[in-house]
């Protein structure tokens, strides 16, 4: 990265990001390779465009912009998923596991880290 690249992008930091073919394809990528699947559309907020969000049957999840519910929709029947709107139905409960499960995870790994090495030369 040179110098003034920073100065020459062409987004202004702060504005949206529109939905590409790229994030399309990563969820078809996604869909079709983990089990269970649903469609979770999230609306649009100051931040972000409208996302669907695909969580499996274990609670993974990933997240992608969409252009509209309806491309969402669109999504959903040729993935041949069940999609729901989560600000009517809300966010399943096994997504909230999963990523709890993860963040303990997480930290069981960086204490494991962090920790120093118990060998027995250390005694």
């Amino acid at each position: 990265m040179g110098l003034f690249d920073r100065l020459r992008r062409r987004e202004r930091p702060g504005t949206r990001r529109a939905a590409s073919t790229a994030d399309t394809d990563h969820l078809e990528q996604w869909a079709s390779t983990h089990r269970g699947v649903e469609a979770y559309v999230e609306p649009r907020t100051t931040v972000t465009e409208i996302t669907v969000l695909l969580i499996a049957h274990d609670g993974e999840w990933t997240r992608r912009r969409v252009g509209s519910g309806e491309d969402a929709r669109r999504l959903g029947k040729r993935l041949r998923i069940p999609v729901y709107d989560v600000a009517k139905v809300g966010y399943p409960q096994r997504m909230r596991d999963y990523t709890a499960r993860q963040r303990i995870l997480r930290e069981r790994e960086k204490d494991r880290r962090e920790s120093p090495d118990k060998s027995i030369d250390n005694l």
